[in-house]
């Protein structure tokens, strides 16, 4: 099973994590990164969590 945690805390609301997901599991809600329901979709590329400027995503 996929876990992909979100720290609020520290995303910084630049929206890589979304332009950067080759399966869309990833959206922007209240300026911040959150997944969409679709983490049964996610490939554990892991391009969110290395492309991620501000630290705020890790990939299990």
């Amino acid at each position: 099973m996929v876990d992909i945690g979100i720290n609020k805390e520290a995303c910084i609301g630049c929206g890589v994590c979304v332009n950067s997901c080759p399966v869309g599991v990833f959206e922007m809600e209240d300026d911040k990164a959150v997944t969409n329901g679709n983490i049964e979709d996610c490939t554990l590329c892991k391009t969110c969590e290395s492309s991620c400027p501000a630290g705020a995503i890790t990939v299990n």
